[in-house]
């Protein structure tokens, strides 16, 4: 085991398959090249040797990258002449750890050092000194849907409230809330308290198809019902008795309540949400 340095063709370098960064920053990377191009390159990339004059990096994807486009022939690089997986995982976690990634690229970094390495999830979090919850809800946003996950990548939703959508097990209702938590600028708290309040109503009694006492079912009722929630970006209630009906739109909080007013009544909003929370409703029934 040892490691020495020396100068490495581009061409006989290999990207890390483990890289846990997907998305480089356009902006930096042109920096790092403007700087490359000036001064050269001030801090080596580190590899490994996987066969006759063909290497692999551990660090330095990006200085790597700026390299290629600075127009390089050759890269400074340390050498670990090591066949060692565990100084290879200590390389990788270091890596992991200091690559800004956005919270998907983590989680998909630790679910395949999980993978790779046989690492437990306290062993994971020991290594990069982070705490084991920490860890383990980070892993968690990989059950995000696809959609969802994407705008957590893409940093338009936060790591907090992506961890309070995985409440939120339909993945419909995952992506319309994400929807509603961009285009209304939602906090994380608001989120948790309308996924708590989708959590409390009985979503498979509502959906059921035999009919309730004292109920008359109809398609038209639930169409209306979906349009109505469409309109106002939460969910309505349409309901309909043998003498009479009601209407039920619900709310998490005073300002999606104040939200939903400025759509339903705009010259009403306060007089009607005064009357409202003197009561301490959670939904509006019209």
């Amino acid at each position: 085991m040892g490691a020495h340095f020396a100068e490495i063709p581009l061409e006989a370098i290999t990207p890390n398959p483990r890289q846990p960064r997907e998305i480089f920053d356009e902006d930096a990377l042109q920096e790092l090249v403007t700087s490359i191009q000036e001064v050269g390159l001030l801090q080596p990339i580190v590899v490994r040797q996987i066969g006759p004059a063909r290497y692999e990096l551990i660090m330095g994807e990006r200085r790597w990258r700026a390299c290629r486009e600075a127009g390089l022939e050759a890269i400074p690089a340390i050498v670990r002449a090591t066949d060692d997986e565990k100084l290879l995982l200590d390389a990788l976690l270091e890596n992991l750890h200091r690559a800004q990634l956005n919270p998907i690229e983590e989680a998909a970094a630790y679910d395949q050092l999980l993978k790779d390495f046989n690492c437990t999830h306290d062993q994971l979090a020991d290594r990069i000194g982070r705490s084991r919850p920490q860890v383990s809800n980070t892993l968690r946003l990989l059950k995000l849907s696809p959609k969802v996950q994407n705008r957590v990548a893409a940093g338009v939703l936060s790591a907090g409230h992506a961890r309070a959508l995985l409440s939120v097990e339909d993945p419909e209702e995952q992506e319309r809330l994400a929807y509603r938590v961009v285009a209304e600028g939602l906090s994380v708290r608001s989120v948790e308290e309308i996924v708590t309040l989708m959590g409390s109503r009985p979503q498979k009694a509502q959906r059921s198809k035999g009919p309730r006492a004292g109920s008359v079912p109809s398609p038209a009722l639930s169409d209306l019902a979906t349009r109505l929630s469409d309109r106002f970006e939460t969910r309505v209630k349409v309901e309909l008795g043998q003498k009479k009906g009601k209407i039920t739109v619900e709310f998490a909080s005073p300002d999606d309540l104040e939200r939903i007013l400025s759509t339903l009544a705009p010259g009403e909003k306060l007089a009607l949400q005064k009357s409202l929370l003197d009561g301490d409703a959670d939904d509006t029934e019209l």
